[in-house]
């Protein structure tokens, strides 16, 4: 393990590096038009930026595996591990305190209630042994997908959608930040590709193989260098910079 990943940031870390495009998660029926050409925008800028792109990638069977994995709750204990390792100052050390504090917006109200009625261990489901095999497809999938065009990482929109607002269940989501990443337990970053309808932020998500970190950073810092295109919001000041001991 490096040191420290500020190694790797490379503003001409795209020359010569191929990008995969992976389409499935964005077409135009299944997604936003502003987002879509956003999108291929972006895809504009990685080759301006020197890097070769591949168009376009595919796992024909990504959605049939995706449709086949059994819901098995796991937040009640990914939070209570979480809260468990913020040490003995924070607020909250477990999700059944969150609940109580009522300090979250009512849209999530039922999924935290009912992640915590569910005290069972998500290895104990009978579903667990069959998710984990096909996990274990979907990584061996992407890697010979990867492997077969030469790409350095895929790209695709982290949302095919505008966001929506906070208790906005109706409008779609588009959410593919969580498509590819969490299912193989492979790196993705996301970083700023645009704006739609003038203020609404978009997202690049670039998706590598395990333990790429080192070129997915250098990648994308390569990108943001290139297009700078994040912008702070207005509702945010700027934070003191601090001085470096």
């Amino acid at each position: 393990m490096p040191v420290s990943y500020r190694q790797y940031l490379d503003k001409n870390g795209l020359k010569g590096a191929r990008i995969g495009v992976f389409r499935q998660l964005c077409t135009p029926k299944n997604s936003d038009p502003q987002v879509y050409a956003l999108f291929n925008k972006a895809l504009d800028e990685l080759r301006a930026a020197g890097a070769t792109v591949i168009d376009s990638v595919r796992v024909p069977e990504l959605d049939t595996i995706n449709k086949s994995f059994d819901t098995i709750p796991q937040l009640r204990r990914d939070f209570n591990v979480y809260l468990a390792n913020l040490g003995p100052n924070a607020p909250h050390k477990s999700l059944t305190s969150i609940i109580k504090s009522r300090q979250f917006h009512p849209s999530i109200e039922k999924t935290l209630e009912d992640s915590d009625k569910d005290t069972l261990a998500p290895e104990a489901h009978k579903g667990w042994g069959k998710n984990m095999a096909l996990r274990e497809r979907l990584r061996t999938l992407f890697l010979r997908a990867m492997d077969s065009t030469g790409v350095d990482a895929l790209v695709y929109p982290s949302f095919s959608y505008p966001p929506r607002l906070l208790g906005d269940l109706n409008t779609p989501s588009g959410t593919n930040n969580n498509a590819l990443s969490p299912p193989t337990g492979f790196p993705a970053f996301t970083v700023p590709m645009g704006f739609t309808y003038n203020d609404l932020p978009a997202g690049l998500q670039f998706f590598g193989r395990p333990f790429s970190e080192p070129t997915l950073i250098r990648l994308c810092y390569a990108y943001e260098q290139a297009t700078h295109h994040r912008h702070p919001p207005e509702s945010t000041p700027v934070l003191p910079r601090k001085k470096r001991k």
